[in-house]
């Protein structure tokens, strides 16, 4: 009497298989969840590392590709600015964004060398951006973070400042003194204009 061999163990049963034993189509397949899994893993992480990889790249590649946009933006009458005087302006930034609240204020000095003449300075120092405060008695600039002098024209006097202020470009209109502040002056500005800080 005939009897098929036994599995020696549960490895070697069929699985789900009506053919005869020992044909190939009872070879134990691989289960397909198995495969599905693999491939599911596979996808997920070629989207992850996309997510991921756009930050970087943003940081790379964005000095290269943003384009400067000129914003004027009206600090007030000229009568708010007398001659030889230097004066503190607030403006609205406009490349903030309405959740910004008041953060998006951003303070300047205004220096008017004589009638219609004037030096915009951005607030903040050169060195490690802290606001500059004007004393009218010395005619100096000082920062009270670490000791940073600047001149009452924004160059630098002493301290540990690279370089003098940083200026905004500026023009009158109808009796208005106005900024370009489409760029905070600062590290863009070298970014943007090399030839700034040379």
């Amino acid at each position: 009497m005939n009897h098929e061999p036994q599995p020696n163990n549960a490895s070697d049963a069929p699985r789900n298989c009506s053919c005869k034993s020992g044909s190939e189509c009872c070879q134990s397949p691989e289960p397909p969840r198995r495969g599905f899994l693999f491939a599911f893993g596979a996808v997920m992480m070629t989207l992850g590392g996309a997510v991921a990889s756009v930050p970087v790249l943003g940081y790379l590649f964005g000095g290269a590709t943003r384009r400067y946009k000129t914003e004027w933006v009206d600090l007030g009458p000229l009568e708010q600015f007398p001659a030889g005087e230097t004066r503190f302006a607030t403006f609205i930034t406009p490349i903030s964004s309405p959740n910004d609240g008041a953060t998006a204020k951003t303070a300047c000095w205004v220096r008017c060398i004589k009638s219609g003449k004037f030096q915009v300075f951005a607030i903040n120092c050169a060195h490690l951006g802290c606001p500059v405060r004007w004393f009218e008695q010395s005619k100096l600039f000082l920062c009270p973070c670490h000791g940073g002098v600047y001149y009452q024209d924004g160059s630098r006097a002493s301290g540990p400042p690279p370089r003098g202020l940083f200026e905004y470009p500026w023009k009158v209109t109808d009796g208005h003194l106005a900024i370009d502040a489409g760029m905070l002056p600062g590290l863009q500005e070298t970014a943007y204009f090399p030839e700034a800080s040379a």
